[in-house]
């Protein structure tokens, strides 16, 4: 189900009796995106969540006490880092509404910067600020460190990918609809940008996907390629707002609670009742620990939702075990606090010692600290996310392997790890002919989250289309 555009208001039937009762289990981005969707249908919602904290695998984390590593300073203050350096673009309109809805202004918490992917030397690919496709055709001629030759042979490229309405087969690589590009376009561009969208490497991600996101980003509105960084940890970005929100307009949130088991509630001679053996088509709701449901949504990651439904219904529950992921790194790391990069992020050279393909200058991106918290937020001057997408070590060999990588493509030294976060799961292994399960899993029973069958690939927009989607 598609939005124009969630509002900021309830619907006026809301003052009347709910609609039904309806379930939401976890409380990630998309599973708050598919409470904060129900609420607004005039349903009565229960949120669960396992943890004490909402936002699921883009959360925030807190380091204490910060240990800058410079001079020996150290503050007792709490650092608020994110599980995991993350990035939006112009053309995630779904996450900026249900940012809007939920009382979040996209324009002051979000850095907006033309697609830019430049490297420490400031070779690289930039979209200035014009309109389409007048920007994509400067961006491509004004490109440093690529020939004329290269750069030709980039627009007959991308040409042909409009020409064939950015359809492929479905087995394509990115790599076998690359094929025709200079090695620098492909080491400057495809390469960066491919795992930037889809967190796999190109040599094995799905042609079909990378090019959606293209057709949405670089072909789209205007402003739709722009690359948006938070400026905020991820809590106060959307999932803390949500939280609120949802309590101020009725919903009910379990915290702390883990859902163990679904019953199904069939409808027999008029009468409702307890069966794990009658057909689907006769389930009336859900049981979940006695108290019965119109309608639930499962927004937890895939395992758990297989587990959860693997008796309900099983080629559903294969299909989602069956899933393969991508790790994903990111090492912060305290450089000495004049440190300052050329931009807010740059890209960097990979090699078989050198895994980071980009690094952010949280320092500069991020604001002031939020008052009233106890806490700090990530605005320190010369605090660096690296960020590692399917890393081939383990933890601490990425943590060295990226304080090399800074010393040799950054020249910077004396710099301090304050902390590695590792998701061994954390996306998606976008490869060709992937099969997601659908959102319906079964009668009054769907599922969301960014492992959902859908046009995106495992992101921020594909979790909360899916929460959207799930009622």
């Amino acid at each position: 189900m598609e939005s124009t555009g969630l509002g900021s208001t309830l619907n006026a039937n809301q003052t009347t009796a709910p609609k039904r009762s309806v379930a939401v289990i976890g409380a990630g981005w998309a599973g708050l995106a598919a409470a904060v969707r129900a609420t607004q249908n005039g349903d009565q919602v229960t949120l669960f969540e396992a943890t004490q904290q909402v936002g699921g695998r883009a959360r925030c984390v807190n380091l204490k006490p910060l240990d800058s590593g410079v001079a020996g300073a150290r503050s007792e203050a709490t650092l608020r880092l994110d599980n995991g350096q993350h990035i939006l673009i112009g053309a995630y309109h779904r996450t900026l509404d249900l940012m809007r809805t939920v009382g979040v202004n996209p324009q002051t918490l979000l850095m907006r910067l033309p697609l830019t992917l430049r490297y420490p030397d400031q070779s690289g690919f930039a979209i200035p600020r014009l309109p389409f496709p007048l920007n994509l055709a400067v961006g491509i001629l004004a490109a440093r460190g690529w020939s004329a030759a290269d750069k030709w042979g980039l627009l007959q490229t991308a040409w042909q990918w409009q020409r064939s309405h950015f359809s492929c087969a479905a087995q394509s690589t990115v790599a076998d609809i690359c094929k025709s590009l200079s090695p620098p376009v492909w080491r400057d561009l495809i390469e960066p940008l491919c795992v930037a969208a889809l967190n796999t490497p190109a040599e094995q991600a799905s042609a079909a996907v990378f090019l959606r996101v293209l057709k949405d980003a670089l072909w789209g509105p205007s402003g739709s390629s722009d690359l948006l960084l938070p400026q905020v940890d991820l809590g106060r970005l959307m999932p803390e707002a949500a939280r609120a929100w949802l309590e101020q307009n009725g919903a009910l949130l379990v915290m702390g609670h883990r859902v163990e088991a679904l019953s199904p509630v069939h409808q027999a001679s008029g009468t409702a009742l307890v069966s794990t053996c009658a057909g689907s088509e006769n389930i009336n709701g859900w049981h979940i620990n006695g108290e019965f449901f119109d309608h639930v949504v499962i927004a937890t990651p895939a395992l758990d939702a297989a587990n959860l439904v693997h008796e309900h219904a099983p080629a559903w529950a294969a299909q989602a075990r069956n899933l393969k992921y991508q790790a994903i790194a990111t090492v912060y790391v305290q450089a000495a606090l004049g440190t300052r990069l050329s931009q807010p992020m740059l890209a960097l050279r990979t090699h078989t010692h050198a895994p980071a393909q980009f690094v952010f200058d949280r320092g500069q991106i991020c604001i002031g600290p939020h008052t009233g918290t106890g806490a700090t937020n990530a605005a320190t001057p010369g605090l660096l996310a690296f960020v590692a997408s399917a890393p081939q070590v383990d933890r601490m060999s990425v943590q060295s392997q990226v304080l090399e990588q800074a010393r040799e493509q950054l020249n910077l030294n004396g710099l301090h790890v304050l902390q590695t976060v590792m998701e061994k799961r954390a996306t998606l292994a976008c490869t060709p002919g992937l099969i997601r399960p659908l959102g319906q899993v079964t009668t009054r029973l769907t599922a969301c989250g960014d492992y959902i069958a859908g046009p995106y690939p495992s992101t921020l927009e594909g979790a909360v289309r899916s929460g959207f989607a799930s009622l």
